[in-house]
This record gives C-alpha cells, sequence and structure tokens, in this order.
C-alpha cells in the first residue's frame, strides 16, 4: 500500500506540481528517503537527522562521486540546519530538497553556506574566515587583499557586506582569480611562462573535481600544443574557458558529429558549428586546439568522435584498467569474478535470444512450411503439380491436415534456432571485431564476416533442418500413399544417423554463407545510411524492423536456388521420384528436367518468412531487454544484424536521475571552485566553522548502535 501511495503522489507532483514544502504538503519521496535514514533524538524524541545520517541522505555509499570526497558533503549540512539546532528535522528536509530543486541551487547553497547570521548579505569577515578553516593545509595562497577582491567587497577601510546577487557573481569569477594569482606566484622570473609542472599543480587545485582522469593525467602535455616546452599564460586562460564551457563544448561535439557522415569531426569543423550556434565566436583557435590536442592523445588522426571528447568532457572517465581512490569504495574484481560476470551476463543474453529467435521463427513457420512443400513438388506438369502456388497449397495443407499440420516439425525448429542465432551473432561479432579499426570496417570485411558467420551455423542447423523438412513433407506424403506410416523426430534421427543427419550440408553452407554475407551487411548499412544510425542517434524498434525486414529481403530470394537444392537432397525421395546423389547431380536434373524457374520455387514464400521472421526476433529481443534487463548490469545494445555503431553518446552524459544526490553533487562542485580540500580539514578543538556534535539513538527499526556525529 505504501508503495501505490507513493506512485499516486509522484504521478500528482508530476500533473499538478508541487508548491513551498511544509511538514504537512511534503511528498513521499521526500518523506520516505528522511525517514531511511533519521535517528530519535535522545534531548527531544524526534525523528532527525545528524551530519553522518544527513551524509547518507545525500551521498549514499554506492554511488561515484567523481573526484569528490564523500565526507565533504558534510558542509551542506549546514545549509539545511537552517536554525543550528546541530540536526536536520523532517521540516528542515524539506527546505533542503526545496532548495536543491530551483534552477541557480548551486549558487543560493554556497550563499546559504556563507550567510552566518541568515540575514540576507554576506559579511567579508564571515566569508574570509570560514574560508581559511576549511581551505587545505597546502592549498596555493589567495591575496584578499587584490585589486579584484577590491572591486567586489571595497577596500580595507570600506568593506561591505554581499546581497545575493553580488555575491553569485563574485563566486562566480573567483576561480579565474584564484588561476591568475596562482600564476604569478610560479612565474618566479616574470617572462610569462610557468613549468609544466606548476600548471599541473594548478589546474589540481583549482579544477580537479570537474576533469576526468585522462586530462589530469595529462595536464603537463599543454606546452606540446606550442614549439616551446613552458606554459604560457595564454595557454593557462584558454584552458580554463575550455572546462568553464564544457557543456557548450559538448553541445557543439553533439551536433557537429551528428552531422557527419562518419560520426567525427575536424578542428575546422568544431569551429564552424561553433559558429552556428552562439550569436558570437566563443571559442578562439587556441581554445579549439587545446581542446582536440587532449582529446586526440590516443587518436592523432585529426578526425574525433563522441567517445574521444567524452575523454575530455566527461568527469566521470575512468582510464581503462584504473580505479580513482576519489570514487568511493574500489570495484576491483578478481580474473575469475570477471570471467564468471560475463559468462553469466553472456549466458543471460543467450536465453533472451533463444526465446526471441523461437519467437520469431514460431510466428512465420507455416509460411516456411508452404516454402519448403512447394521446393519439393517435382513436377513440370501443370497437371500433374499438387500445388498451383504458395495460396493453394496453404489451403490443401489446412483442408487436408487441419491448422495443426501447418505446424508439422515445428518442434526442432524451436530447439534450432537457440544455437543457431547463437552462433551466427556471436562469430559474426567476432570477426567484425577483428577487422574493425579506429576508422570502422571496410565492406569486404563485412562480407567476409557474415560469410564465417554462415559457415559456422551449419554446424548446428543442417541436423535440425533436415528432420523439420520430413516433418514438413511427411503430411502430403501421408494423402498420396495409402497406409504411409507417421513418424516422430527422434524415428528420423535414429534412422539417419550421424552421417545422415548433414546430408546435403553442402547444399546448406552454400545457401547459408552468401545469405548471412549479403544479409549482415546490409542490415548494418540500412541503420546507418537509411535511417542515420550514428553515435548521437539510436534507433527505435519500427526502424531495426524495416531494416531487418528489408536486409532479409535480398538474402532470402537471391539464395533460393540453394534453398531448393538443399531441401531436394534432404526430403526422402518418394517412389518415383529422382533421387539425388549429390550437389552437383541435383542441379544439373533439376535444371534438365523443369527448367530454370525451378529453383526459384518457393521464392516469394522464402522472403516472406525470413523478413518477418528476423523482424519478429527483432522486437521480442528489444521488449526481452527492456522487461527483463540484467540485474546489476547496462542494457547492451543488440548484436542482431551484425553489430552496428556503438552508441556512446551515453558516456557523455551523466544519466543518473534527478535526486537529492545529483543535485548534491552539482552544489558541492560550485562551493569546490573555492578550494578543492573545502570539507575535508578537521576543525581544532576552540576552532568553530561548521562545527556540530549531537548524540543519537536508533529510531525504531533502524541500527542498533547509537552513533555521534563526526566534525563537519
Amino acid at each position: 500500500m505504501a508503495k501505490v501511495a507513493a506512485v499516486k503522489e509522484a504521478v500528482k507532483e508530476t500533473l499538478i506540481g508541487s508548491q513551498e514544502p511544509e511538514v504537512t504538503q511534503l511528498s513521499a519521496q521526500t518523506k520516505a528517503r528522511f525517514s531511511r535514514h533519521a535517528q530519535t533524538d535522545l534531548e527531544t524524541g524526534e525523528l532527525a537527522l545528524g551530519p553522518e545520517q544527513f551524509i547518507d541522505a545525500v551521498a549514499p555509499p554506492n554511488e561515484d562521486y567523481h573526484k569528490i570526497k564523500r565526507e565533504q558533503y558534510s558542509i551542506l549540512f549546514r545549509v539545511a540546519d537552517r536554525r543550528n539546532r546541530g540536526k536536520v528535522n523532517l521540516a528542515d528536509w524539506g527546505y533542503f530538497e526545496n532548495l536543491l530543486a530551483k534552477p541557480d541551487a548551486e549558487y543560493e547553497i554556497a550563499f546559504r553556506l556563507f550567510d552566518v547570521d541568515r540575514l540576507g548579505t554576506v559579511k567579508y569577515d564571515d566569508f574570509r574566515k570560514l574560508y581559511e578553516l576549511n581551505k587545505g593545509p597546502d592549498s596555493i595562497p589567495f591575496n584578499w587583499d587584490c585589486e579584484w577582491a577590491r572591486l567586489y567587497i571595497g577596500s580595507k577601510t570600506k568593506r561591505h557586506n554581499l546581497d545575493y546577487q553580488q555575491f553569485s557573481q563574485m563566486l562566480r569569477g573567483l576561480q579565474g582569480e584564484r588561476i591568475r594569482q596562482a600564476f604569478e606566484l610560479f612565474d618566479k622570473d616574470g617572462d610569462g611562462f610557468i613549468e609544466p609542472e606548476d600548471f599541473e599543480r594548478i589546474i589540481m587545485e583549482t579544477s580537479r573535481h570537474k576533469l576526468s582522469d585522462h586530462l589530469l593525467e595529462n595536464l603537463h602535455t599543454l606546452c606540446n600544443i606550442t614549439q616551446g616546452s613552458k606554459v604560457s599564460y595564454a595557454n593557462v586562460r584558454a584552458f580554463q574557458n575550455m572546462i568553464k564551457e564544457m557543456d557548450l563544448v559538448e553541445l557543439i561535439v553533439r551536433r557537429a558529429c551528428a552531422k557527419s557522415a562518419d560520426g567525427k569531426i575536424t578542428r575546422t569543423e568544431f569551429l564552424n558549428h561553433a559558429a552556428k550556434v552562439t550569436r558570437f565566436t566563443m571559442f578562439t583557435p587556441m581554445e579549439a586546439n587545446i581542446l582536440f590536442h587532449f582529446a586526440s592523445l590516443d587518436e592523432p588522426s585529426g578526425r574525433l568522435g563522441l567517445r574521444d571528447f567524452a575523454k575530455v568532457l566527461d568527469p566521470s572517465w575512468r582510464n581503462r584498467g584504473i580505479q580513482s581512490d576519489e570514487a568511493g569504495p574500489p570495484a576491483d574484481r578478481t580474473t575469475s569474478q570477471n570471467f564468471f560476470a560475463q559468462a553469466f551476463e553472456s549466458g543471460y543474453n543467450f536465453a533472451l535470444g533463444s526465446f526471441a529467435g523461437a519467437f520469431g521463427a514460431f510466428m512465420v513457420y507455416p509460411i516456411d512450411l508452404v516454402k519448403t512443400r512447394m521446393q519439393n513438388q517435382r513436377s513440370a506438369s501443370v497437371g500433374q503439380r499438387l500445388y498451383l502456388n504458395s495460396i493453394d497449397c496453404f489451403r490443401k495443407v489446412i483442408r487436408n491436415e487441419g491448422f495443426r499440420g501447418l505446424y508439422s516439425g515445428v518442434v526442432p525448429q524451436l530447439i534450432g534456432v537457440a544455437p543457431e542465432k547463437a552462433i551466427k551473432l556471436t562469430v559474426n561479432d567476432l570477426v567484425r571485431g577483428w577487422f574493425s579499426d579506429k576508422q570502422g570496417i571496410k565492406l569486404y570485411h563485412e562480407i567476409i564476416a557474415g560469410g564465417t558467420a554462415g559457415a559456422c551455423q551449419v554446424v548446428f542447423t543442417n541436423p535440425l533442418e533436415i528432420v523439420k523438412i520430413r516433418l514438413q513433407v511427411q503430411g502430403e506424403v501421408a494423402k498420396s500413399v495409402e497406409g504411409a506410416p507417421k513418424r516422430s523426430a527422434m524415428w528420423i534421427i535414429r534412422n539417419l544417423g550421424l552421417v545422415g543427419l548433414y546430408k546435403g550440408a553442402s547444399a546448406c553452407l552454400l545457401r547459408d554463407v552468401p545469405f548471412s554475407a549479403i544479409y549482415f551487411p546490409t542490415y548494418a548499412h540500412l541503420k546507418k545510411d537509411l535511417f542515420g544510425e550514428s553515435p548521437t542517434k539510436k534507433l527505435g524498434v519500427l526502424q531495426l524492423l524495416t531494416s531487418g525486414a528489408i536486409a532479409g529481403m535480398p538474402a532470402a530470394y537471391l539464395t533460393t536456388p540453394c534453398d531448393v537444392i538443399k531441401t531436394r537432397l534432404q526430403v526422402e525421395a518418394r517412389k518415383g521420384d529422382t533421387t539425388y546423389t549429390g550437389l552437383r547431380h541435383a542441379a544439373k536434373t533439376i535444371l534438365k528436367e523443369e527448367g530454370f524457374r525451378a529453383f526459384f520455387k518457393g521464392g516469394p514464400a522464402r522472403i516472406l518468412r525470413s523478413s518477418p521472421q528476423f523482424g519478429f526476433t527483432l522486437a521480442a529481443y528489444e521488449l526481452l531487454q527492456t522487461a527483463l534487463p540484467y540485474p546489476g548490469g547496462v542494457k547492451s545494445e543488440s548484436k542482431l544484424g551484425g553489430g552496428g555503431v556503438v552508441d556512446v553518446a551515453a558516456a557523455m552524459k551523466d544519466t543518473t536521475p534527478d535526486t537529492p544526490f545529483v543535485r548534491s553533487r552539482n552544489a558541492l562542485k560550485i562551493l569546490l571552485d573555492l578550494d578543492e580540500n573545502l570539507g575535508r580539514t578537521k576543525l581544532g578543538p576552540n576552532e568553530k566553522g561548521w562545527k556540530v556534535l549531537r548524540q543519537w539513538i536508533p529510531a525504531e527499526g533502524g541500527s542498533s548502535s547509537s552513533s555521534s556525529a563526526s566534525t563537519a
């Protein structure tokens, strides 16, 4: 009931909005988040959050904190504790969540943090004192008596308080002033250049929390964009402007890559799109050089895609094989754990593919049965034909054998779908991976990959198809031959033996190799060229269905002659019918006795079967992936169709839901522009500055041990 109420409340908020939260108007989600972490206050007996419980509420232990230490979230407790009582009750929590929901939450939280008297202004003395108490002990010094600071707060004799607008504007420019002063400090000879190591220290102290591991580990290479070995102030300013406008850079990169034929862009293309997106030119040539320098360290070709830019623009990017100690608890696994994890996920995807493949085969099986019987019809004379066409065949099967006759031999077909799809998709994807490089894959390599996949699947499909075909034609034999016994699948298997199960394997190979060689490249190119699939555009189910259906048409029809020969070789010849001794004999005999058109018997039925079969399989697979995602895993793209373009757009976008945790992290990023160690430094016993201590006992149903709040 509680879950139902929470859902109703969430829907109501979505439809009609919400108001300033009071205790009686808080949403069910807000109350649930509070109750989950609240404990009972010893003094008042009410439920409340102490500093430790507050951190658990806004910074869950299992989240990714990028470059922020989890304990640094404790400085936000001072904002939520609006009455300075050392605890946060339900009303305070509602006030804090409402504050986080504001569009300018980052600046408003910082303002309220330094508004010690809570009178709507920040005093210079309070601001500087709190800053000095909470900054790192080894931080690069900042001169508060500089010309920049005096312009905002006045001279020593004429200090004035800052209201919210003035404070937020000062905060916006503070990081740039910190970088300017740091550069001046390290430029000891005053020539306008510093060593790469000094530049690295400046950025690590002022912007580390906003940058990716890839960028941080290669900061010293900035000097490589010039002929010298030092970093100029122009380089530093250009770097700062680039990271300051990361959101705008990402927007431009996304649009430019989406319009590019290969999903990659050059420096000139970036600047051209930047000029179109913004009214005035936002980025200088040096800023573009810096962006492309860091993005192209692993790809020096000059044409870069979203994955290359993500290494620069996404602060959560982790270098392969490296786990940052700033990102919370490490998630390292042993080799055996990784093996079993991958094996379980592969098995899970195999099961989904098996269900999807079986569903697709079942839906089109009547068409497959009609196709088989049409191909097996030997007589060239119209008067002697059992079936005039596919529709006539369909009608006679229902009339003579009933509706169940349309599904004769369906069980072996369903059993065979799982290994067939698995081996086909796995081999195709594997071979494509061997041939692929950073520029993509060539067409003839795509054809080789598809053909190899088709060849490998014959090992599984030939035995099952020969059983299926003999079961499919069994009904018409029973009608034409008096007293013909009805055989089961197991009888056919025992009668054929191991060698007999691979009768017609050469024809099966001749059919499946070109089919896959045509189908997989066609499907991949239809998605890319017809529907515009790219790293920034993921296709919908209908587009995938259409691509699969269209790709199946030429693949099915052009390989029909091979399918006709395979059918004739695998079907048990009736009395008076021609017996074929091999692939070449069958082809010559069919051409001599029935003419060239006989090679395309059942061609339309084969198209009508193959195209929707792939469509149904794709649709079922997509739906199963959505309804039954792998537990604890990331939803992967379907590999049906030969492994299309990998969707890396998500690598540049934080897909975490809009929760207090996410909004708290964004607010903390602005505060860390003051100093990366804000909230880490522990205050001494006689120092006061965002320091609170309280005793708690667990609430009913909570933990059994008491805890004390740590120093904020």
